[in-house]
């Protein structure tokens, strides 16, 4: 039986299984059952902002009730296009359902949804890669890839404007996985201190990660010594927190990147602050930007290596944990939207 996990516009903890009606397939219609996804905070992310940013409108549902985007792998169940095939698999970007109907556009390497509803929407979102049958490291790429590759285009940003002059980075949320792929990079580039702060029951995780050159505690950030001037990148999205930064340094603070929103119920907008404006990092755009500059296959190329380095260390600290069924995927969105879940584990779901 087909079904959606529907979560509430205004509350997400108010959450239903519903079942859902498959259509009928039109020319260059494709149904895909999806095998897998994972769910992180980032996923949580697309939820907060799920307004603000579109990302309800990929999957539309229920009047007031939205699908949270994740990514994972989907097989073709039905196909009315003639150069996808029943069985095939793909790897992009899904809702939390059983399945999902697009309107296929074959590219290289797979297709794009070219469904109307989606085409005002940033067009990374709707590719879908074909992929082999699991290789061994499909958990590392629905948990990682998506949070990654904004770590690398924030790298890119900060390396294109030297850092901004900054003797030190600080990233907030310093254990969530998107800022840990940053820390990544940056140790890799060298030349500026990375600052991680988080709570002290994430202390020593990050700090065994090995990537931060300085572990703080959100309360000692007021009295932490801290090498200026400094960009600060807000994974968190705490007004508090962001008000702390721009507080602590005024003027010493050369750039604020605001990113995402871990600490989801925390209050948002910090008023007037001292220092420069917070400025909101949207990946696709540096996607886009990126593109247009390294030409056909220059951002694939460039951003695969790196990818493969990254991934090559996060096994060192990534432990993976899986879920069947709709009780393991209900029990595992309110763990990781309540900040239960541990910061090396990343969670795998299976409908």
């Amino acid at each position: 039986m087909a079904w959606d996990f529907l979560v509430a516009k205004t509350d997400l903890r108010q959450t239903q299984f519903q079942p859902a009606t498959l259509p009928d397939l039109g020319e260059n219609d494709v149904r895909l059952a999806v095998d897998s996804f994972a769910l992180t905070a980032n996923n949580i992310t697309y939820a907060v902002f799920g307004e603000a940013m579109r990302y309800w409108d990929f999957f539309p549902a229920t009047e007031g009730f939205g699908r949270v985007p994740v990514w994972g792998f989907a097989t073709v169940e039905a196909s009315n296009h003639p150069d996808i095939a029943v069985g095939q698999r793909f790897y992009g970007y899904y809702p939390m359902s059983s399945h999902l109907t697009v309107q296929a556009r074959k590219t290289r390497g797979g297709f794009a949804d070219a469904a109307p509803h989606r085409q005002h929407l940033a067009a990374v979102y709707n590719q879908y890669a074909a992929v082999p049958a699991d290789d061994g490291f499909e958990a590392h790429r629905a948990l990682l890839q998506p949070l990654y590759i904004t770590a690398f285009l924030i790298d890119d940003f900060l390396g294109e404007h030297d850092m901004f002059g900054a003797r030190s980075i600080i990233l907030s949320s310093a254990s969530s996985k998107t800022a840990i792929g940053l820390a990544f990079q940056l140790k890799q580039r060298g030349g500026v201190k990375v600052v991680g702060l988080t709570s002290p029951r994430n202390v020593a995780f990050v700090e065994a990660l090995g990537l931060y050159d300085q572990v703080v505690v959100y309360d000692d950030l007021p009295t932490a010594p801290i090498a200026t001037p400094t960009v600060f990148v807000d994974f968190a999205g705490d007004s508090a927190v962001l008000a702390g930064v721009h507080q602590r340094f005024g003027e010493d603070l050369a750039y604020s990147c605001l990113v995402g929103g871990t600490h989801w119920e925390a209050r948002r907008g910090a008023g007037e602050l001292p220092g420069p404006k917070p400025i909101l990092f949207f990946a696709p755009d540096r996607v886009k930007k990126r593109q247009e500059d390294w030409g056909p296959g220059g951002f694939e190329s460039r951003y695969g290596a790196a990818w493969a380095a990254f991934v090559a260390d996060a096994a060192r600290w990534l432990k993976v944990e899986r879920g069947v069924g709709q009780a393991a995927i209900a029990e595992t969105y309110r763990t990781v939207l309540d900040g239960r879940s541990s910061a090396e584990v990343g969670c795998i779901l299976v409908p």
